[in-house]
């Protein structure tokens, strides 16, 4: 039989667009390995899908005024393709919205409930007055009791990672009306996770060969005694409990999400027609499970998800390992959908070639601590590495071969370096895939790399461009060489890029695809046409890069609080502003508000402004900034309303990186239009202004369509 491994990976929320940091903390990872391990003629299994229940699909659906399925369709639909692009080889990436993933998950769930393994239990829970409804951990929000950093959710903070109860919250309010929960008791169903944890410290001494932040977090865990969990939650929208008198309430996603591996895998093989072949991967001792996924995510694999599958069946396979990852940052900040922090996919795609993408992230992948994504890095690695090691190895040699000998030519006597050119090849070949084995990406493609600069030396060292002329045969031999290593460069490189890595193995004549991990060191054929070369990489500028983004990127927009008021002494219609914007200080604005707004009714308003707005002296002020507003066809006049945001927080739109200019010309302003629509919500190109994930909307109705200036 086949060796199995079993590739599950962190499912996404489907209430965003995905971002450079998914990609990197699990999605690409998992690619690398899944497409090494298919080389090396394992039998891989590689799955996931959109995690489509649970409050942060709730929360995007009230913000934009819609349902749940709406928001799950469209992020469903985009997250599919989205993987497709970046070439992230799925077996099945499915959704949490399947009757087969909720037919699978109430099974687990009434066996465990049969026995005893879920009980029920009053508790105090948050409740909020004003919506008349239960509060869901997320839709509580406050100041963290760790870090103290405003905004942490009622079940985590994104600052510091810390998972969190409601109740330990500092400051709480309602995340929907902004009031202050009130506690009131509710009955909910707790899996006893408690129960596994004699089982889980012994199953975890074997694992001595995981990630030291892997180990850590989940020791971490153990160490303070493991709680039952909430296996139910007072929300609608999510798989129901299969529980007499819990029919108003939905089964907890931490439980339905992990469920998705084992349901993902049904789901595949009823596909494929073979209704129990997945239990070739999950009820075969030999087959090893990997499961790929962020920091924040490890308790859920490496505690929750095998006590599980300790109560619910036994013979199922428990992971053999979870290389986690750290963050990636920008500018120093996690990426958050959540707090609109991120470069998207969506947006990213459209600029560059997945490779060129891939590559950076695989180079500066976030392994063993957090990694900052730069533009001047992106651009850096690319010119440097991507294109002026390899991809001008590959080009050169290709190039030089086409024109000078047309196909592959024959290898004649080797001396010294020729020898050692082919040891290097099998030494590559060997540190690549055991580099890929361990996990250690990073490493992995750093040796192959290597091998690209090796070809680079070989090449100038032996002046085929000379022996042309000198000694033809000579020059065949280092020319085969050459080609060795290109053809060694194509199938080590292919876990990392794939796309380019199949143009390069065509190049050379090949007309199969790269199918497996020896094709790096096979010997070529004498005599093999070669394909007319192609450039793989191009160069970048960041002055193109920075040009080319969209206009709203330059803009830097900021919520402020207005402190004072005052009449300006030289014109009727303006006041002068003294607003605050938090971290980033007081400044002074003048603004055309007064016939519009009395000074009692604008005092201690939060409004949206922008920021990096070149300086204008207005009647002898100088007014550093412009508040916005909006204005309908009928001259009703609204203040942009950034809710309950704090001073100085980020104004954005989803799927637009910000990269704000340091003095940005009223004109460059007009470049980026923002209007209002049907539901009230301020937008970009039909996009929402959002603030940590709150719709930007007007302060007063205005009529669709209304323009902010």
């Amino acid at each position: 039989m086949d060796e199995k491994v079993f590739i599950g990976v962190a499912w996404p929320y489907a209430n965003g667009s995905l971002h450079l940091g998914h990609i990197a903390g699990c999605y690409l990872p998992a690619d690398i390995f899944a497409r090494y391990n298919r080389l090396k003629g394992r039998d891989v299994l590689m799955v996931s899908g959109s995690d489509e229940h649970g409050t942060p699909i709730t929360i995007t659906a009230e913000k934009e005024k819609t349902t749940p399925q709406t928001i799950v369709d469209r992020y469903h639909k985009e997250h599919t393709e989205n993987m497709k692009q970046l070439g992230i080889s799925f077996d099945i990436f499915t959704r949490t919205t399947t009757t087969n993933h909720e037919a699978t998950v109430q099974e687990i769930f009434l066996d465990l409930y049969q026995k005893k393994y879920i009980s029920r239990k009053s508790i105090d829970a948050l409740y909020c007055p004003t919506c008349i409804r239960f509060l869901p951990d997320r839709y509580v929000e406050g100041i963290c009791p760790h870090c103290h950093k405003e905004g942490a959710r009622g079940d985590q903070c994104d600052n510091c990672g810390k998972l969190l109860d409601s109740f330990e919250l500092l400051n709480v309010r309602c995340k929907v009306c902004g009031g202050t929960p009130v506690k009131q008791k509710t009955e909910h169903l707790f899996f006893a996770l408690s129960t596994f944890e004699p089982k889980l410290i012994e199953w975890l001494k074997e694992k001595k060969y995981w990630k030291a932040n892997v180990l850590k977090f989940t020791n971490n865990w153990l160490q303070n005694g493991l709680h039952d969990r909430a296996i139910t939650r007072d929300i609608n929208w999510g798989i129901k409990v299969p529980v007499f008198g819990f029919e108003n309430k939905s089964i907890y996603v931490w439980f339905d999400a992990v469920i998705g591996y084992l349901s993902a895998s049904k789901e595949w093989s009823k596909k494929h027609k073979e209704p129990s072949k997945w239990q070739e991967w999950w009820k075969n001792p030999a087959a090893k499970h990997y499961y790929f996924l962020a920091k924040d995510n490890i308790p859920f694999h490496s505690i929750i998800w095998p006590s599980i599958l300790m109560g619910y069946d036994e013979t199922l396979n428990l992971p053999y390992n979870i290389p986690a990852n750290e963050y990636l940052t920008l500018k120093g900040e996690q990426f958050s959908k959540s707090r609109g922090v991120g470069i998207w996919v969506p947006e990213i795609l459209k600029r560059f070639d997945p490779d060129v993408i891939r590559y950076y992230l695989s180079i500066n992948m976030p392994e063993n601590k957090d990694a900052d994504w730069t533009w001047n890095d992106f651009v850096s690695k690319n010119n440097d590495e991507l294109l002026g090691t390899y991809g001008n190895y590959i080009h050169r040699v290709v190039t030089f071969t086409s024109k000078n000998f047309g196909s592959i030519p024959k290898l004649g006597t080797l001396n010294g370096i020729d020898k050692e050119a082919l040891q290097k090849i099998e030494e590559t070949y060997i540190e690549v895939g055991e580099a890929l084995e361990q996990c250690s990406f990073k490493k992995g493609l750093r040796a192959a790399m290597n091998l690209a600069q090796y070809g680079n030396q070989y090449f100038d060292r032996n002046q085929p461009w000379v022996l042309l002329k000198t000694d033809k045969e000579r020059c065949g031999t280092v020319v085969h060489i050459c080609l060795r290593l290109v053809q060694a460069l194509a199938v080590c490189m292919a876990p990392f890029l794939p796309f380019s890595s199949e143009k390069i193995w065509k190049m050379l004549g090949h007309t199969h695809a790269i199918k497996n991990w020896d094709d790096a060191i096979i010997e070529l054929r004498e005599g093999t046409k070669l394909e007319t070369p192609i450039p793989l990489f191009k160069k970048l500028e960041l002055k193109e890069i920075v040009h080319e983004s969209d206009p709203f990127s330059k803009l830097d927009l900021r919520v402020a609080k207005i402190l004072d008021v005052q009449d300006h002494p030289q014109a009727d219609k303006l006041y002068i502003m003294q607003v605050e914007l938090g971290p980033l200080g007081k400044r002074t604005i003048v603004a055309g508000m007064k016939p519009y707004y009395p000074k009692q009714e604008i005092l201690g308003k939060s409004i949206v402004m922008v920021i990096n707005l070149k300086p204008a002296v207005i009647r002898g002020v100088e007014s550093k900034g412009m508040l916005l507003a909006a204005t309908d066809e009928n001259g009703v006049v609204s203040l942009l309303d950034p809710k309950d945001s704090s001073p100085g927080a980020e104004v954005g739109v989803e799927g637009i990186a910000r990269e704000p200019v340091s003095l940005l010309e009223f004109e460059a302003f007009k470049e980026a239009p923002l209007t209002v629509d049907l539901k009230g919500n301020v937008v970009y190109n039909g996009k929402p202004l959002k603030i940590k994930g709150t719709i930007v909307v007007t302060d007063r109705k205005v009529k669709e369509g209304a323009k902010i200036s």
